[in-house]
């Protein structure tokens, strides 16, 4: 289970250039602390728990030379997976399979002392209840 959520948690942050339509991104006018802060911060002031804090950036650090890489991806990056029981019902109820889409993340990457704010776009139809959740947390966490 572990295992499946970092893949998961890894796919989010780790897009390429090409794909960036895949995701949608805010700059952070602050430090990468003040911005894993601020997201928690709006997450949490929603009522909702915070599954996980994947430290992906560090992984990736940590393991580059494991897998012989010298590349830094990130100088930082953490994922806050969640889930919402009321807009999961809603999405579930209308199609069980968008089960395939929860937990829900916001991602904060630092590049360079560039810090982004971020989360996957779902597709049509009912996820797109869950990606307005998601980007009015991270308007909130970007004021």
């Amino acid at each position: 289970m572990k295992r499946t959520v970092l893949a998961g948690a890894l796919a989010l942050i780790s897009l390429p250039a090409a794909a960036a339509e895949q995701a949608t991104t805010y700059p952070f006018d602050g430090s990468f602390d003040d911005a894993t802060f601020a997201v928690e911060s709006a997450i949490v002031g929603r009522g909702l728990v915070i599954d996980l804090q994947s430290h992906v950036g560090d992984m990736l650090n940590r393991t580059g030379a494991d897998v012989g890489s010298d590349v830094k991806i990130f100088d930082a990056a953490d994922i806050f997976l969640f889930c919402s029981a009321t807009l999961s019902r809603e999405v579930m109820e209308a199609d069980p399979m968008n089960i395939a889409h929860c937990p829900y993340g916001i991602f904060v990457a630092d590049q360079g002392g560039e810090v982004l704010i971020g989360y996957r776009n779902y597709p049509e139809g009912e996820m797109q209840n869950v990606q307005a959740m998601l980007d009015d947390i991270v308007q909130e966490a970007l004021q």
